[in-house]
Order: C-alpha cells, then structure tokens, then sequence
C-alpha cells in the first residue's frame, strides 16, 4: 500500500509500450504504476515516476522489486517461470499467475491443454528431429507451419515447411541451435479475428467486441472494430472459457483464425495486446484500465464501443528514414486530421519497428479505415499515399 495515496500499488515487470499505456490508464485511478524496467530509454520509463532497474531474468530483482508492490503483473510474457514459482512461494500476489501464464509462454503447453478441453485448434505434434517434421507433413499436407515454441512474436519464430526437403533443412539447423519446435497444420482461413476479455480473481469476466486484424509479413497493422460481418458472440464465450478454464487474471487476447468450418485458435496473450490498443478512445473502458482493474479485483467496466466504427493502425518504422522530423509530421497529421488520435511510444525509429498507433473513430467503418490508414503511413512514412501535398491540399 502506497502510504502517500493510501492505494495499492500495482508492479509491472517490462518497461516496454505496455507498460507506458497502463501507467497512462492508472493515473486516472489514482495510482502511479511502479515499474521494472531494463533502461532508462525504455518507454515506460520515460513516462513514469516509480521505475526501478533490473532484468526480468534476475531472480534477486524481481524479488527486491516485489517488496514494493501489491501485487505483480506483466507488460511480457518472458518472466522465467521458475522466477514466478519462487515469487509466488514467497508470498508475492501475481497476476496472471504462473500455472496461467505457461499457457501463453509455451505454445506446446498451450496446445495439449486446449486440445484436452476439446477447444478447436489446429493439428500438431512436438518436433524432436527432421524425422518428425517430415512425417507431419506427409500425414497432414504441405505447406505446414514450424514454430518455437516459445518465444516467438511479431511473425518471429514460425517458419513454412513447404516440401519434405526444406523440413530437413530448416528443422536440423533450428534443433542445431537448440531452439524448441513444433509443427502446426497450415489454417485455409478467411481472415484472422482477435476476441479480447478480463477476468477478476472474484471471476468477474468482460468481453470486447470481437476484432478483425490485418497483419502484413507477420505483424499487425490494422485492427477494425467491431471485425465486419461477425457474429462475435461464440468467440466471446470461447475467450471467455479459456480464460476461466486455465485460471487467467487481467486481461486474455484469443488470436483466432476464421475459416470455412468455423474459429480455430492461434495463439494466446495475457497481458495487454495489440489488438485492444483501440479500446482506449474506442471503448468505454480501455483495456489497459481494465487490466488494472482486474488485478486489484475491483469490478471491470464497460465494454461498449464509443463509436460504429473504430479502426486502430500501427505506425511502424519506415524502410528509409523520412526527411521530416515526428514533431513536423504530427504538426502536419494533425492540421489534417483533427480527430485522429495518436499515441507514439518514444522507440527510435528502425524499419518495420511499433512506434505507435492512431485510432480514427466514425459512423462509416471504410471512411473510418482509410483515415486511419492514411494516418498511419504518414506518421511512418512523411507521404501521403493519396497524393495529398502538404503545401497546398489534395493535388
């Protein structure tokens, strides 16, 4: 308990975007998120007051950085989990707790444990050598998808298997570096969903609406919302499932392929995600309040859209850097787009790098989409892809 504010304090491990955004969302609430993060350029530490220094590896940092809050939660999934296990042992509160949070650490984990609960996912197998890869895809058909299993992120990790030949190829050199695999059978899917719920340790549950994401060479660049042409409610109560059965607290993001014989699972998140970052001018309850609410166990908040239509694309760091400073594009951005709403994470710019995100909110989900898409580019780029000329409007 903070003895200035009389609140308890929530400890976040990780300095990264996640973090900045929920100390953002906590301050409303009273609270100054306490942070652990590895430098003083991480991007959450550039934004808040409570920071301490330490790496989420170092046993002996986390617990001196326990001593300090309430209870503790995660802008990663990286934590080790022996670390979580002593912590818990210990007598430290931590949310999501570990025999959760393995499910999102450990795609192979994950895998077996919703297979066991009948949930849909997708054919797989543990690879332990070339042999193993090339028989899954004899049984199951090419292409199929390695992945590691754990990890992964942002397309990093996963790599298409295409013939027996490259099987044996890539599938010798990752075991050869001691990276732990899987094989996954290749989803025909029409689109990729994301369905977003809370949970309280009293059991409390709330669900977004279901999401559409749009992901370019591995990474998401645009989240629509609420995900056209979709009845969210059976990917709803299947978060929220999940969530219940694997014991999650604070917030769970199911990534789901939509396809001709219905939803399947792709993989799981618990913490704050990418594709809820529209929740914070798009919904009545953001998630990273939310989060926080969740793991203090006070009751959550609405989830309703603010909007029709909300549509969030990321701004990612462009293939050659722009001649224009981010203080002139956003003075630029802004003179055009009054209502966009921006959020950059004080990252160096690098090609293909989250640097940031804009949310656009309307009536009409296409209008709404470009604006944020045009948006977005501009921010990365200093281009406006409509010919638009900054010196003297549309050209």
């Amino acid at each position: 308990m903070d003895s200035r504010t009389r609140l308890p304090v929530v400890g976040m491990i990780g300095g990264g975007q996640l973090a900045r955004m929920t100390h953002q969302a906590a301050i409303p609430l009273g609270q100054s998120l306490r942070v652990l993060a590895e430098t003083d350029s991480d991007p959450a530490a550039l934004v808040a007051r409570d920071v301490e220094y330490g790496k989420h590896t170092d046993l002996d940092a986390l617990r001196a950085f326990a001593k300090s809050c309430d209870v503790i939660t995660f802008d990663h999934e990286h934590v080790p989990q022996e670390h979580l296990r002593e912590l818990v042992a210990g007598g430290v509160k931590v949310h999501p707790g570990p025999d959760a949070l393995v499910h999102a650490q450990d795609k192979l984990v994950m895998r077996v444990r919703l297979a066991e609960l009948g949930l849909p996912v997708p054919p797989f197998a543990e690879v332990k050598s070339e042999a193993d890869a090339v028989a899954f895809g004899a049984e199951h058909g090419w292409p199929c998808v390695l992945k590691a299993i754990r990890g992964g992120y942002d397309g990093r990790g996963v790599w298409m298997l295409n013939t027996p030949q490259s099987a044996h190829r890539v599938v010798a050199e990752l075991l050869e570096a001691g990276t732990p695999l899987m094989v996954e059978q290749c989803v025909p899917m029409r689109r990729e969903l994301a369905a977003l719920v809370a949970r309280s340790p009293f059991g409390q549950g709330a669900a977004w609406p279901v999401v559409q994401t749009v992901q370019q060479d591995g990474i998401c660049v645009e989240v629509l919302a609420p995900a056209p042409d979709v009845d969210g409610e059976e990917a709803q109560e299947l978060a929220l499932r999940i969530a219940h059965e694997l014991g999650v607290v604070g917030l769970l993001a199911v990534e789901l392929f939509e396809t001709d014989g219905g939803l399947v699972i792709n993989e799981l998140a618990m913490r704050p995600h990418n594709s809820g970052h529209w929740t914070i001018e798009g919904a009545r309850t953001s998630q990273f309040e939310q989060h926080v609410r969740a793991v203090l166990d006070y009751p959550l908040g609405s989830t309703d859209l603010a909007a029709p239509a909300v549509v969030m694309a990321n701004v990612l760091g462009a293939a050659e850097p722009p001649a224009m400073g981010p203080d002139e594009r956003l003075h630029h951005l802004f003179a055009r787009f009054p209502d966009v709403h921006v959020h950059l994470y004080g990252k160096a710019e690098r090609p293909g790098r989250k640097i940031g995100h804009v949310t656009m909110l309307g009536e009409r989900p296409a209008d709404v989409r470009e604006r944020a898409r045009l948006a977005a580019h501009w921010l990365s780029t200093g281009v406006w892809q409509d010919g638009y000329d900054i010196h003297g409007g549309q050209r």
